[in-house]
């Protein structure tokens, strides 16, 4: 990393000695911490305030918790989009966390306010004749989710790279730092998505749920006025204008070029003046493969930007079908909860909170990771950290498919006891304990630490230094995506299963004990492995950047 590609808070060059490092990353790490104690809670127990007090349906409250979770990784495409483009990743997290901000207090708002309500009702035993929302209750409730999506997403675009900023990846010590960063960045996900599922959700089901949004809304602003105090400390990259204009302007020329053979000599090839690179565009090697042409005036680093979005692209498709089993696991497994015995002696659980199970099985194996599996795993690979992100990625995926199986099995449990009960037709708690689902939530925990961090890390550091906030935004896409792809396998697998027009699907009505969602897991297990296999083969296919920094570098 070049010195001149970041500056100062006052735009003049950093002095590598004052700015950036780990000491730099205590302020961003805070912020993580502080949206995860307010994002993962409250998206995990919006199913519940969506069902129990503005009376949806469970598919329909599904359904926009999945799309809540999609929009909110959509917006991080244009937040990576503005911070690369325009603005620095420091401005975009100070104008779209206040943002974020602004929907919680909206939605505290509207758990304050009866008339912004549907009249209470029991959701358990009186659920048709309790009233839906009126149009001016969905308006304001529509509006507060996706205006929180809307900062949230911008955040996330940013924080990562953000983080990721402050280090050299070039430099072997700093090089390490940066991988140990996103390992910690991940512990900041699980630690504050715990501390929330303890207080965000006990607030929220013993206080109310405007207390909890309106405490939610105060965290975050304790997390941004941290990120702000530290801004003597950190090296802030410097725009380089629209990356996917210089994609489109590759597509281009290469089209209109596209019976030019390729020079023999790779110096001939057009490339960007060495200073260039000073501010902040890497300066890119040709490599061989992807060449489907020639090309005039755009330069070779950004023919080979374009050629890494185009071998990230099978990473992120196969990645897709691993990943949708995902959000329907966490909010199936809330519902299941609904109907299990939540209490553990005199304690009464919600089952939103069950996900502190995954949170600090996650809190622990990083610890772990870090400190015990990378040193040992070192000695034998040679790898600085440890593995492979492909490596790392793959054994998250093996466990997603794994937890699937076993909430099949959960689920078959479940309805047996309940039929042995006499409880099919019931909205009675069905006599078995929520922690069986403990099982499931078990190789939950075991993905994030695997998958979802080792896909942070492959695209942000397999992205150009003038699209890493891109990177981070394709990772949150892909997430994005998968919750979206995950509502349309909902509707297909009902619309698949119904026996005529009055018929009911898999997943449909309100009641869990008739549905057929044991079937529905064996289902996304099948998916789930069969994206496992597509992903072998194309993590397998191309040499990526960072398999070529690891070699450089050890």
């Amino acid at each position: 990393m070049e010195n001149q590609a970041f500056t100062d808070w006052k735009g003049k060059p950093i002095n590598k000695t004052k700015h950036g490092g780990a000491k730099a990353t205590y302020f961003i790490h805070f912020l993580v911490l502080a949206t995860n104690i307010v994002y993962i809670p409250n998206m995990l127990n919006l199913v519940t305030y969506l069902h129990d007090r503005m009376h949806a349906d469970i598919a329909s409250s599904s359904t926009m918790v999945t799309n809540f979770v999609g929009a909110t990784c959509a917006f991080a495409l244009l937040g990576g989009f503005l911070s690369d483009s325009y603005i620095s990743r420091f401005k975009t997290m100070l104008i779209f966390g206040p943002i974020e901000f602004l929907g919680l207090a909206s939605l505290a708002l509207q758990a304050h306010l009866p008339s912004l309500q549907p009249p209470k009702c029991d959701t358990v035993n009186e659920w048709n004749s309790c009233k839906k929302m009126s149009n001016l209750d969905a308006s304001i409730l529509y509006l507060s989710l996706y205006t929180v999506a809307l900062g949230e997403g911008c955040l996330r675009s940013s924080m990562a790279s953000f983080g990721g900023d402050q280090f050299d990846e070039n430099g072997p010590i700093e090089s390490q730092q940066k991988s140990s960063f996103f390992n910690w960045y991940t512990f900041d996900i699980s630690l504050g998505g715990l501390l929330g599922l303890i207080f965000i959700v006990w607030i929220e089901n013993n206080k109310g749920w405007d207390y909890g949004f309106g405490v939610s809304a105060l965290v975050i602003l304790f997390g941004l006025v941290s990120v702000a105090s530290g801004f003597s400390f950190y090296r802030i990259q410097r725009p380089r204008g629209s990356p996917l204009t210089r994609l489109l302007q590759v597509i281009v020329a290469a089209f209109k070029k596209r019976k030019l053979s390729l020079p023999e000599n790779t110096d001939d090839l057009h490339q960007l003046d060495i200073k260039e690179e000073t501010f902040g565009m890497e300066v890119l090697s040709h490599t061989s493969g992807l060449d489907a042409g020639a090309w005039s005036l755009s330069t070779v680093s950004q023919v080979e930007e374009t050629k890494i979005i185009i071998r990230m692209l099978p990473i992120f498709l196969s990645s897709l079908s691993c990943y949708l089993c995902v959000p329907l696991l966490l909010t199936f497994t809330v519902q299941q909860g609904n109907t299990m015995n939540t209490k553990l002696g005199k304690i009464h659980f919600s089952p939103a909170s069950l996900m502190i199970i995954p949170q600090t099985f996650q809190i622990i194996f990083l610890v772990l990771y870090d400190t015990l599996f990378v040193p040992f795993a070192r000695k034998f690979t040679g790898y600085r950290n440890g593995i492979t992100q492909l490596q790392r990625i793959s054994v998250g995926f093996i466990s997603i498919s794994f937890a699937m199986c076993v909430a099949a099995l959960v689920e078959r449990k479940r309805k047996r006891v309940a039929e042995l009960n006499g409880l099919i037709d019931s909205s009675t708690e069905v006599p078995i304990s929520v922690f069986w689902l403990g099982a499931q939530l078990f190789f939950i925990g075991i993905s994030d630490v695997t998958s979802f961090v080792g896909l942070l890390e492959f695209f942000v550091e397999e992205a150009s230094m003038g699209m890493k906030s891109m990177g981070t935004a394709i990772f949150y896409c892909l997430i994005g995506l998968s919750s979206l792809l995950a509502t349309f396998v909902v509707e297909v697998v009902n619309k698949a299963t119904r026996n005529g027009e009055e018929g009911m699907g898999w997943l449909d009505g309100n009641n869990l004990n008739k549905s057929h969602l044991d079937n529905f897991y064996w289902l996304l297990s099948i998916i789930g492995f069969m994206g496992l296999i597509n992903y072998l083969y194309w993590a397998k296919k191309y040499v990526y950047r960072h398999d070529l920094r690891i070699q450089s570098l050890n």
